[in-house]
């Protein structure tokens, strides 16, 4: 989901918190088991010392007060089996603290029953426990164990001031041990704050990090060209959806140890060596801009990419990798070298008719006093004045922005297929016979068809003149109509050297062209297929490489039946008809 950018503040504040309140809960978590494991531990630390003072006791024969020493000690492991069993994780802290109150009562007893044996020591184990429990522990022991031990000596027989150093020594001892644990603990929990707080800010950090790699991610993956990261020891980094599917479609592209087939540089022709291919380049540190490779062998579909490589830099200037950005520019080239061919094309279809035109003209105002040649003559630059005026429609036709707007507006009537295909054969037999191409109209059949003629014309025409153009040099085009009454068809068949089935997939394409070598705009084949779908048909090709090519023109026969293939619906016939209007 989009996120503005005045959101981003609070949603991290609120990240944050969360994330502070969920660490605060698992610290208080992790105290309390703490307090479980450190009660358990202190205590059965002092337990084991009191088993092993008891069994040294009962070892080197001391007599002890029995009574005495034997309730300390019974009080040493109550506390221990308490500190065992009692659940201290679920109770407040200060319940704790019972613990090593009751032991500093024990080891008093063990020191009245013992006065000679120093068990009076054994007063730091519950004083260091009870320091690591803060400031009311650390004051309590010192409270405890200093008065506790005063009255002990203040109370036993045979006091005399020559103990006095001993009174002092223990506690101070004693307290001196305690200060250095409150300190140390004090600056642990200190540490251990800071390192919360620095968990708090780290979080933060990494979730800004998080939406920032994200939302990069996201723009990466919406745009239409390919991003390729490439880190600086060569490895690539990072790789969009656009770049993958163009390794999709391109086996090996963008794949450093993949060799790409079929690879060529931007004349179309040339095959590129695996040390010229762009992302290896890019990898070796070369920086370029708009390096067009073509994909494909140059007799099937090809596409085309437009390829940029940068270096990048880190902010402390060091070689951070390189990005190659690839683009799709196939219909972009296409539509260039389309547009180069037309003019030049253009050029060459106009010449052609204005010169002979011009050069009729000539004869007829030479043969003013011959008015049969001068009407020859002038017949002749008509019909090719004709021609002109239909070069330059289908290219009008051709420039607009949308085929369904093509000016396809017909005047359909009732015709005779056979005179247009016959006259169509008439004119292009003197063009024929400069190759040697043999025009037959043996199959031609009386054929009525509700049709424009001069559209009829333009599309025979056309037909026509591919299988002249196409055709091998001796070969034969040959013309041919019928009908069944409903439907109307011209064949137009030629033995030239057919086409590939790409060539076949892409022949009603707009400019497109099977061979470069033969004159043409590329605009004849789809205007006719639009002329005949405005009339309610249609135009099919069949090919066969070495054998020849065979166009098939479907009209209907009667206004009847183009009246019913308009009601119809039929897809070929809703695209042109439209454009009628």
């Amino acid at each position: 989901m989009a996120r503005r950018d005045g959101e981003t503040g609070p949603v991290l504040t609120r990240l944050r918190a969360a994330f502070r309140s969920s660490l605060l809960g698992e610290r208080h978590s992790r105290s309390a088991a703490v307090r479980g494991r450190s009660a358990a531990l202190n205590q059965l630390l002092l337990c084991a010392v009191v088993l092993i003072v008891s069994s040294l006791a009962l070892f080197i024969g001391s007599h002890p007060n029995g009574t005495l020493f034997l309730a300390a000690v019974l009080l040493v492991f109550a506390g221990g089996a308490a500190a065992l069993v009692v659940p201290w994780s679920q109770l407040p802290q200060g319940c704790v603290m019972v613990i090593p109150v009751i032991d500093i009562v024990a080891i008093g007893l063990l020191r009245m029953a013992e006065p000679a044996g120093g068990l009076g020591l054994l007063w730091v184990f519950p004083a260091i426990w009870l320091a690591t429990l803060g400031a009311v522990g650390f004051a309590l022991q010192f409270v405890l164990i200093t008065v506790l031990y005063w009255a002990i000596v203040a109370t036993s027989p045979g006091t005399t001031t020559t103990v006095t150093y001993a009174v002092v020594l223990l506690p101070v001892v004693i307290m001196s041990v305690a200060t250095t644990v409150f300190v140390s603990n004090r600056r642990s929990q200190a540490q251990q704050s800071l390192l919360d707080r620095q968990a708090v800010l780290l979080s933060g950090a990494l979730q800004r990090a998080q939406r920032q790699e994200e939302l990069m991610t996201e723009v990466l993956d919406a745009v239409d060209f390919g991003v390729l990261r490439i880190a600086p020891d060569g490895t690539v980094a990072v790789v969009n959806e656009a770049l993958g599917r163009f390794q999709n479609a391109i086996p090996g592209f963008g794949i450093q140890d993949r060799e790409l087939d079929n690879a060529y540089r931007p004349d179309g022709t040339t095959r590129i060596h695996q040390d010229e291919r762009p992302l290896v380049r890019a990898i070796q540190g070369e920086v370029f801009d708009d390096q067009v490779v073509w994909f494909g062998h140059p007799d099937e579909r090809r596409t085309a990419m437009s390829m940029t490589a940068r270096r990048m830099r880190d902010a402390y200037g060091a070689d951070a990798g390189a990005v190659l950005i690839a683009r799709d520019v196939t219909r972009e080239l296409t539509a260039l070298r389309a547009r180069d061919r037309l003019v030049a094309s253009v050029s060459h279809e106009l010449r052609t008719p204005l010169t002979s035109v011009l050069g009729y003209i000539d004869l007829a105002l030479d043969n003013l006093d011959r008015p049969e040649a001068v009407r020859k003559d002038l017949e002749i630059a008509g019909r090719n004045g004709e021609r002109l005026l239909e070069i330059v429609a289908d290219i009008l036709a051709a420039s607009s922005s949308s085929r369904l707007s093509v000016d396809m507006r017909i005047s359909p009537e009732d015709v005779d297929v056979a005179d247009i295909v016959r006259a169509c054969a008439e004119a292009w037999r003197p063009r024929a016979a400069e190759r040697a191409v043999t025009i037959v109209t043996g199959d031609v059949e009386p054929a009525r068809a509700f049709a424009d003629p001069l559209r009829l014309r333009q599309v025979v025409d056309n037909l026509v003149s591919n299988a002249v153009k196409y055709n091998r040099d001796g070969g034969e085009a040959s013309i041919g109509c019928a009908s069944d009454g409903e439907s109307t068809w011209i064949v137009v068949r030629d033995t030239g050297p057919g086409m590939t089935p790409v060539d076949q997939e892409r022949l009603f394409e707009r400019y497109f062209r099977a061979r470069n070598d033969v004159e043409g705009t590329g605009l004849g084949l789809s205007i006719s297929r639009d002329i005949a779908r405005a009339h309610g048909g249609d135009i099919t090709a069949r090919s066969e490489r070495g054998v020849g090519s065979t166009f098939i023109v479907r009209l209907p026969a009667t206004s009847r039946a183009a009246a019913t293939a308009d009601a119809a619906g039929d897809e070929p016939r809703r695209d042109a008809g439209e454009a009628r209007t």
